[in-house]
């Protein structure tokens, strides 16, 4: 799905990651689930291009439902896998802290799971190998990311700033959609390891400049990253 100039979601408001085409190459933010392989091989050829184009994939965190095809890009290609070195064992091993005391509406959670499902849910792949980033850090991939640390949801989350498409992608860091009652709009994710680092994180959020916001789960925002926190937290 195309959402701006070199901007495409792979997915859907259940599950998402993105692609950003330019010309020197295909830079991915988050891999989805691992039935999302087929979602980025249709859009490659969409766009007429193929996985020789994909520079390296970004994972925002190292959770099941964003590392889906890292792996097997990884292994079929040889294409890197960047992630923050806090969550490199989650995406190596799916070892994770349990949270509680979560809001679930019945229709949201079949919703999300019957979903989940369809895309191999549960036949994760889990990331072998690593190139380990940084909060600052200016990544040699196109459209030049910079890697935002936001700890919170997960220790190692981060938000990948990309101005050459004036996108800021932000993992879980919020939601436009939860995923356990479907409902919509801008608000906390669930399964948050930490809630008040999550919520202190968002203020880094706040001072960045994007016309998208790209979430891992709901509705692409289109408008400033200050407006979006705003209302999350008035909520």
């Amino acid at each position: 799905m195309k959402l701006a100039p070199h901007l495409h979601r792979l997915g859907n408001d259940i599950v998402a990651s993105y692609l950003i085409d330019l010309p020197e190459g295909i830079t991915l933010i988050d891999a989805g689930l691992p039935g999302h392989w087929k979602d980025l091989l249709g859009e490659l050829a969409a766009i007429g291009r193929s996985l020789s184009d994909v520079r390296g994939v970004i994972l925002t965190h190292g959770d099941s439902d964003h590392i889906g095809f890292a792996e097997r890009l990884r292994q079929e290609t040889g294409i890197p896998v960047f992630i923050h070195a806090a969550d490199e064992e989650r995406a190596r091993t799916g070892k994770k802290p349990k949270t509680g005391g979560e809001r679930m509406a019945l229709a949201g959670v079949v919703s999300f799971f019957t979903y989940a499902l369809s895309k191999g849910g549960l036949r994760a792949k889990y990331v072998q190998e690593m190139s380990v980033v940084a909060d600052g850090d200016v990544l040699d991939l196109p459209g030049s990311p910079v890697i935002v640390g936001i700890p919170g949801h997960s220790p190692g989350s981060i938000a990948v700033h990309v101005p050459a498409v004036d996108a800021l992608f932000v993992g879980d860091a919020l939601t436009t959609r939860h995923v356990l009652t479907g409902e919509l709009g801008p608000q906390a994710a669930p399964f948050t390891d930490d809630p008040a680092g999550a919520d202190a994180s968002l203020d880094r959020l706040k001072n960045l400049s994007a016309s998208w916001v790209l979430p891992g789960h709901g509705e692409a925002w289109q408008g400033s990253p200050a407006v979006l926190v705003d209302a999350l937290r008035a909520r």
